[in-house]
C-alpha cells in the first residue's frame, strides 16, 4: 500500500508547502505564544486507534499470519514486534523535527492535510471495490512462498557441495532449533520493516507526531503494533480469509477523515 500515485504526490506536496509558506510570513516573534503544552492521552488514543484501523488487514498483517502457519509464532511475532517499534520511533523522530522546522500551529494544519488527503483516497478506493478478501494476502503468500523454495534450493545445493550428501533434506529437519528460531525471527523483521517503510501507517505516524505528544504517539503505536501482530501470529490466517479489503479501505478511510477535522475543528 505505498502511495506512489502522482496525483497523490501533487497533493502532498501541497500540503507540505502551504503551512511553510504561512510559516515564512509570519512574524518570528509570535512563534511562541502558538507553543502549547502537549498532552499524552490525547495523542494516545489517536495513535493506537489510528495503528489498529490501518494496520488490520495490511501486509504487514499478513505477513505475521503466513509466516505464523509455517514457522515458530514466537519467532515471528518478536522479529515483527521490534521492526515494528523501531520504524514508529524512527517516524516519531521524523515528526519531531518539523516543528523546529516550522510552528507546530503550522504543522497542526500539514497533519489534518494529509489525514484528510489519505481518508478520502482510501474511502474512495473503497467505492471502487468489491466485498472480496484482500489481493495482498495472495501477494504474500506467492513472495513468501517463492522466497522459501529460493532459500531451500540454495541450502541444498550448499549442503551437497560441502558434504556431497545425496540425503540432504534430512540434514535440513534435523537443523538446530535455535538456528532455525532466529533464522526465522530474521526473516520476520526484514520483511515487516521493507514493508512498513512508505507506508500509510508511516506517513500518519509522523503527521501525528509532529502535533501531539512524542511519548503518546510513540506508546500508543507500539502498543496498537503489538495488538495487531499478536492478533495475526494467533489466528491471522483464519482472519485474513474473512477480512473485506473494501470494509478496511472504508473503516481506514472514515477514521483518517474524522482525524482530520478533528485538527481543523478542535485545533490543537
Amino acid at each position: 500500500m505505498s502511495l506512489q500515485q502522482s496525483p497523490g504526490l501533487f497533493l502532498i506536496a501541497v500540503s507540505l508547502i502551504l503551512p511553510l509558506a504561512l510559516a515564512a510570513a509570519e512574524k518570528s516573534g509570535n512563534n511562541e505564544k502558538f507553543e502549547e503544552e502537549l498532552k499524552f492521552w490525547p495523542a494516545f488514543v489517536n495513535s493506537i486507534s489510528m495503528i489498529i484501523a490501518t494496520e488490520i488487514g495490511d501486509k504487514t498483517f499478513f505477513i505475521a499470519a503466513v509466516l505464523s502457519m509455517r514457522s515458530d509464532r514466537l519467532a515471528v511475532f518478536s522479529g515483527a514486534i521490534l521492526a515494528l517499534i523501531c520504524m514508529t520511533v524512527l517516524s516519531t523522530l521524523m515528526g519531531l523535527v518539523l516543528p523546529s522546522l516550522m510552528p507546530r500551529k503550522y504543522t497542526h494544519i500539514m497533519s489534518g492535510f494529509l489525514f484528510l488527503y489519505f481518508g478520502i483516497k482510501l474511502v474512495y478506493e473503497s467505492l471502487n471495490m468489491e466485498h472480496k478478501v484482500s489481493d495482498e494476502l495472495e501477494e504474500v503468500e506467492e513472495e513468501l512462498c517463492l522466497n522459501s523454495k529460493k532459500q531451500d534450493v540454495e541450502s541444498l545445493v550448499e549442503k551437497q557441495q560441502v558434504n556431497g550428501d545425496v540425503n540432504v533434506p534430512a540434514q535440513l529437519n534435523a537443523s538446530d532449533p535455535m538456528d532455525m528460531w532466529v533464522t526465522v525471527f530474521v526473516k520476520s523483521l526484514s520483511l515487516t520493516f521493507l514493508a512498513e517503510w512508505g507506508d500509510r501507517s508511516q506517513i500518519a505516524t509522523i503527521a501525528l507526531s509532529s502535533s501531539k505528544d512524542p511519548y503518546g504517539v510513540t506508546i500508543g503505536g507500539c502498543i496498537g503494533h503489538a495488538m495487531c501482530t499478536g492478533m495475526a501470529c494467533l489466528g491471522g490466517r483464519y482472519l485474513a480469509s474473512k477480512i473485506s479489503e473494501k470494509t478496511v479501505s472504508l473503516c481506514g478511510g472514515i477514521t483518517f477523515c474524522i482525524f482530520g477535522l478533528h485538527a481543523f475543528i478542535f485545533g490543537e
